[in-house]
């Protein structure tokens, strides 16, 4: 890996929406196994470009022994409701509840630029959508209600967070 590290927040590149993948290439290969292998190395189950200082629309999920990977997704169809703990790689030892759709359909390219549609429900639906959300810049702690949201804040600020990460806290 060259230089490339997990970006924390307050980092400004986590609030930066991405840009459609449009070369469908070696570096694009190379940079999805490098996602791939910060997102291994931290534990985590996902990891999305703007994580690592990239600001394109391509994640990477590793659920059931299937890494999966996300280019320009986007979600055709979603149905039913679930609330799950979900933390994020960007927002070390943050906890939190999250309300998304239990079944989603996403349309997205693989490294190829090859369209495909998955159907997917319950904890990989989850994780897919976390992934998303950093796409358009949206973090974890957006989606926790408003009550967590304050506990958070107060937590990072005691956490020795500054104002200017003050500044950048979306409500």
């Amino acid at each position: 890996m060259n230089q490339i590290r997990l970006r924390i927040f307050p980092d400004p590149v986590l609030r930066k929406e991405t840009k459609p993948v449009t070369a469908f290439d070696d570096d694009l290969k190379d940079l999805v196994a490098d996602m791939a292998r910060v997102m291994h190395t931290y534990d985590g189950v996902g990891l999305a470009a703007p994580q690592i200082g990239v600001s394109l629309k391509i994640a990477v999920v590793f659920h059931g022994g299937i890494l999966y990977v996300l280019a320009n997704p986007k979600v055709v169809h979603q149905e039913g409701e679930q609330v799950g703990e979900e933390g994020c790689l960007s927002f070390p030892g943050i906890y939190g509840p999250v309300r998304r759709p239990m079944k989603v359909t996403v349309e997205h390219d693989d490294v190829n630029g090859k369209r495909h549609r998955l159907d997917v429900e319950g904890f990989l639906a989850r994780a897919m959508l976390h992934e998303m959300d950093h796409m358009e810049g949206r973090l974890l702690i957006d989606s926790f209600p408003p009550l967590k949201r304050s506990m958070v804040r107060k937590q990072l600020m005691q956490d020795g967070a500054s104002s200017e990460k003050e500044k950048k806290w979306r409500t």
